[in-house]
């Protein structure tokens, strides 16, 4: 999807921060089993983002992945009323809607590349999707021309950015609040005062922001 080298390894360290952290996440003998099901997935995703900005990530089968993110999304969906806790469902909800976008989102960009790819290898070019190769100086390898789409990626860049942005400035802020001489253990769990806590929207952030960077190539 993308011929620059250069971003390519940007985009490849990016996804390796939610990678990491959503493994670490997953494996702590603390976690919950429905969050070990979230970090699993977040890594999963960060994966397959940063296989996507390599030649070799287009060989990967499509389906796999569009079910696999769709039932990402829908775990998310599903599975908000029942973390709802003291706080409403109506919370929750809010609470989990960027990752239920953030699923949804990926599994669109999968299915859209996979069009474009099998359009691109029966004609050549034309229809709604095109195979445009760049050149060297290029950024994108392979881009939407059907306006439609376009517009969906574009749409999907602006809101991932902001997605991002937000929580950016989430980890920011819970980063200048941790006391360094009495900062917790790594381990600990405790969302608003402690490593993870920062870290936690740090790397969704991380996520979010290079899959802006991945639609707005798209367009």
């Amino acid at each position: 999807m993308i011929a620059a080298t250069g971003l390519r390894w940007i985009l490849t360290l990016l996804f390796a921060a939610p990678v990491g952290y959503g493994v670490w996440r997953a494996i702590l003998p603390a976690t919950r089993v429905a969050e070990r099901v979230d970090h699993a997935l977040h890594a999963a995703m960060g994966v397959l983002m940063a296989a996507m900005a390599w030649p070799w990530g287009m060989d990967l089968s499509a389906e796999p992945q569009v079910v696999l993110f769709s039932a990402g999304a829908l775990w998310f969906l599903a599975a908000a009323p029942f973390r709802a806790g003291d706080g409403s469902r109506r919370g929750a909800l809010l609470a989990v809607w960027p990752h239920v976008l953030m699923m949804g989102a990926m599994a669109w960009m999968v299915a859209a590349m996979n069009s474009l790819g099998a359009m691109a290898g029966h004609s050549g070019g034309g229809g709604m999707h095109d195979m445009h190769m760049a050149d060297a100086s290029g950024l994108a390898a392979m881009t939407l021309t059907g306006t439609g789409p376009r517009l969906v990626a574009g749409v999907l860049a602006a809101v991932l950015a902001g997605i991002g942005l937000a929580w950016l400035a989430r980890a920011l802020d819970r980063a200048r609040a941790l006391d360094p001489a009495s900062r917790p253990a790594p381990t600990a769990t405790t969302p608003g005062d402690s490593v993870a806590g920062a870290l936690a929207p740090g790397c969704h952030a991380a996520m979010a922001l290079g899959m802006a960077v991945m639609f707005v190539l798209l367009v």
